[in-house]
């Protein structure tokens, strides 16, 4: 396999990476709108905090981008640049998203937890991203460190690198059966969105131990730092979650 895989349409050649972050949020979008039909969150709050989100997780995304790669501001500044108008992460989309939501929903006076709606959204529209993300290869810096393992890829190096893309999609596949699993049990409003985020951070917390990133402070990078912040911002939280857990 020759990275990145282009999809050709008669003479066009089409890049992995818009194709599958285009279908990432429609499928994302798709399965939010019917989540809201679900809930007794009035459709104008909603929108408010469908905005209030999405602007918070923008923001997020490119800030802690930035940060990951901070070691470029001094070394490539084009590199940096670039980033700041395309670069953007996940974990910081996420963190910044949530942040956003909370703002809002203080200003417009909405004190339920409205983050349940979200999980299977996230859950299904991150996976496709990290389809897009695989087979870009090495242009998208999301790929894992060398590796003697059976399964490691070449992404155009000629080196064997663990396919963390796929690590994170098989992750998300069986934190999404653990949630519908847990779903049949009576828990709080909130209480799967907790789960879902406590999970997922706790995985990028240790995946990027084998992402070849910088890690200017104890050997941790920008975004695990981030991620550790994110749990915390939970620590309450954890006694629930450690329920949510048992089966």
């Amino acid at each position: 396999m020759q990275f990145p895989v282009y999809f050709h349409l008669g003479a066009w050649a089409i890049h992995p990476h818009p194709v599958f972050e285009s279908l990432a949020y429609m499928v994302a979008f798709r399965l939010a709108l019917r989540n809201f039909h679900q809930d007794s969150i009035a459709t104008s709050q909603r929108t408010s905090i469908l905005v209030g989100g999405m602007l918070g997780g923008l923001i997020g995304a490119k800030a802690l981008v930035l940060l990951q790669h901070i070691d470029l501001l001094w070394s490539d500044r084009t590199a940096w640049a670039l980033l700041l108008f395309q670069g953007k992460t996940v974990v910081g989309g996420l963190l910044g998203a949530i942040v956003g939501v909370e703002i809002t929903k203080k200003y417009i006076g909405v004190k339920q937890s409205t983050g349940d709606a979200f999980v299977t959204p996230l859950i299904f529209g991150m996976m496709i991203g990290r389809v897009g993300c695989f087979l870009t290869g090495l242009t998208d810096r999301t790929y894992g460190t060398v590796t003697s393992l059976p399964w490691g890829v070449d992404f155009g190096d000629g080196l064997l690198r663990h396919p963390t893309p796929i690590y994170e999609i098989l992750f998300l596949f069986v934190l999404f059966l653990l949630i519908k699993f847990r779903s049949r049990y009576k828990s709080r409003s909130g209480d799967m969105f907790k789960f879902y985020t406590i999970g997922y951070l706790s995985f990028r917390f240790l995946v990027d131990f084998i992402k070849p990133e910088f890690h200017p402070m104890l050997g941790v990078s920008a975004i695990q730092i981030a991620c550790f912040l994110g749990i915390g911002y939970y620590y309450r939280s954890f006694g629930d979650f450690i329920k949510l857990a048992r089966f």
